[in-house]
Parts: C-alpha cells; structure tokens; sequence
C-alpha cells in the first residue's frame, strides 16, 4: 500500500536524536532553545515557543489572547477539529465561515458579509482563525485588513504550511496575526514525532505562551506576588498546562529543519508531477496562487460529479483496491456530532459541504519515488475513467 503520507527519518536525524540520549538533558534542557530558535529564524518571527502539539499550541494562543466564556472564535469548517476545539477548551464559543471552492481556504468575501452582519447585530468575534489548508496560505491580507476594521485578533492554524510563503515572504512572519501555530506531527513537512510550535512577533506573549506550557509556573521574581525565598523558589501564577516538547523531539526538530528546503523541494516537485500527469481527468485539481506559494502537505482534488458518474466512495474503494493509500480532508467540522449539539446543521456552510462530497488526497510525501507516483495515477485513470460521464 502507498500510504498517503510518510514521516523521512535519516541518519543524521537518528545521530542527533542519539546526542540528545547521551546529553545532560532529555527535556527542558538546550535542545529546546536550539529548536525555538531554528524555527523562528525559517518562519522570520521574533519568537518561537515549543508545545507538545499543534492542538495544545491552539489552546495556548486562545488563553493568551483571552478568549473565553461569553467570546467567539471563528474558524473554517474545512480542518481538523483541533480549529475549533480550542475555543471550546475555554469555553468560548464556536463559529464557523465557509471557504473558497477551489482551494479550500477561509473565503474573505464569507469571512466579510458574516462581519457586516455580525457588526449590526453586535456579537463580532474576539479571534479569527484562518487555516492554510493542504499548505496553500490563506489571503492574509485581506483578512489582516478585515480584523483592523472590526477589531479581532487572528489566529494562523498554519499545521499544513511550514515552508509556504505569501509575496515571498515565509508563513509565521506575523504580518498580519498575533500568533502562527506549525504543526510537527509525523505526518507534516518535517517532524518531531508529535509537537507544535507557536509563533509570535510580541515579547509580553511570548513570555505568556512558555508559563502556560509550564503549569502557570514563574521563576522570575519580578513576576512574583511576594518575596523569593531562595534560588529553588518558584511560583505558580495562573493555570498552566503541561504542554512542554522533550529535549528528544527537539533534537529530531533542529535535524529535519536543516533537512527542510530538500524537503519542500521534492513536495513541489511530485505535486507539479500530479498538475501534468491529472490533466484532463474529471477531477478539480488544487488551487494556485501567483501570490502565494504552496508547501504542499497535501495533494487534494476533488472528484467532478458532472463529469464522473462514480462517487468519491467509488473512486476512494477503487484505489485502496489498487493499492494506493488515498485519504479524505475533510469532513466538514460543523458536521461532527459534537458541534451538531451545539447547534449546526448541514447547510450552514454549503461551499465546505459541497467539497467534501467530493474530495480526496492523493499520496505526496518526501519519499514518494516517481514510479510510485506513476502508480497512483494509473489507479486513479482506472478509477474515473470506469465512471466517465
């Protein structure tokens, strides 16, 4: 089975993993700041704090920001639970916008009418977050020129987009947001195991992001409510969680980042392999930007109903049958059984509904040889092809 996405580990990822083993520290420990501070160099902010995991990165930006009961976080229906989790993590509430047909993203022309009506209704939301869905960033200007006209703060989930650059310029340079949130899952651009980072330009969040990773505790007497008592004194200020990196992922961390412009390289390669070699199929390929450069996490499309009579369920039983570990991003987020309690129905955002009756991510990973490639579109030309309309 080609699987649709695989982690590369090399020697020298393992060499350095093995230093870490052999160091002084396995977590708190150098290793970390050395991570931090690779991954704020590549992504051009100012600060870099290293979580256990996008999704606690998430959670972390929200506390930072505020948001909580009686505030609203919105966010597009087409990510991973984790977009929206977050703002219920702090009992705030959850909205959702619909999103761009062709590549999946946040639609600013949706984020702007719902706005204009919310403004008029008074219930504006505290954070927008925007997801760079598949690697492709989001039209960050125009939601940076939304948020100054209607005050909220904006979130980047930018799991799919280490690498990815707007104008040139790298995501997680905080242009137009408070915080970037990468995602160093197994599964992502380069990898930890599990782990996160969150970016910002903003020292006083900074300092705010890295106690609440630590259970809300200060070592910083300046901080502190009362005397010190000694150099082992510490205080616990707020509620934190224990939301730190080990010394062992940042260590595989430092070593995928050199590994990263390789990496992004053959990405970019192998997706403008699928442009040429899809051409022509009844399927919608990903969406470009001239603006805007891809990282290109995932290799979406999405299959045409008018002119294939197979369902996406077809297509995707046909190449598992073929051998080929294709995938499905993503149900819709304001479908899931959680958020129909809270009150979503179908229909709320029928552009994300739409696209999923019809989507379907291809294998793309850094591995992934041609003939593999070739394979998978093979498959795929028998797939269609047998429900051509």
């Amino acid at each position: 089975m080609i699987p649709y996405a695989r982690q590369n580990v090399s020697e020298e990822d393992v060499a350095a993993v093995v230093a870490v083993l052999r160091s002084d520290f396995l977590t708190q420990g150098p290793a970390i700041e050395r991570f931090e501070q690779r991954v704020a160099e590549v992504c051009g902010a100012r600060h870099a704090v290293a979580v256990s995991s996008a999704t606690a990165g998430l959670h972390l930006a929200c506390l930072a920001l505020d948001l909580g009961p009686g505030r609203t976080l919105w966010t597009s229906p087409n990510t991973f639970v984790a977009s929206a989790n977050c703002a219920r993590y702090c009992e705030a509430d959850v909205d959702f916008v619909d999103i761009e047909a062709d590549s999946g993203n946040l639609s600013v022309a949706a984020l702007e009418a719902k706005l204009e009506h919310a403004a008029r209704e008074e219930r504006l939301p505290h954070v927008v977050v925007p997801v760079h869905f598949a690697g492709l960033p989001c039209d960050l200007a125009g939601i940076g020129r939304l948020a100054q006209r209607y005050g909220f703060q904006v979130v980047e989930d930018a799991a799919h987009a280490l690498g990815a650059t707007i104008a040139g310029e790298p995501v997680g340079s905080g242009r137009f947001s408070v915080f970037t949130v990468l995602s160093f899952h197994a599964v992502k651009i380069a990898t930890t195991g599990e782990g996160g980072v969150v970016l910002t330009n903003r020292n006083d969040l900074a300092v705010t992001l890295r106690r609440l990773r630590s259970h809300g505790i200060t070592r910083d007497a300046a901080a502190m409510g009362g005397p010190v008592e000694g150099p082992w004194f510490y205080e616990q200020i707020e509620l934190g969680y224990h939301y730190r990196m080990t010394d062992l992922q940042a260590g595989l961390g430092v070593s995928q980042l050199g590994r990263l412009p390789e990496f992004l390289r053959r990405r970019r390669e192998l997706a403008a392999r699928y442009d040429s070699e899809l051409a022509g199929l009844p399927v919608q390929l990903p969406a470009r930007r001239t603006d805007r450069e891809s990282s290109w996490h995932l290799y979406p499309i999405v299959i045409d109903s008018s002119r294939c009579s197979r369902s996406r369920a077809e297509v995707f039983a046909a190449m598992r049958r073929a051998g080929v570990g294709v995938n499905v991003h993503y149900i819709p987020v304001h479908l899931q059984p959680y958020y129909r309690r809270l009150g979503f129905k179908p229909g709320d955002c029928p552009v994300a509904e739409a696209r999923y009756r019809g989507a379907l991510t291809l294998p793309l990973f850094y591995g992934m040889t041609d003939t593999q490639q070739d394979e998978v579109v093979t498959a795929l030309r028998a797939a269609v092809a047998e429900g051509a309309a």
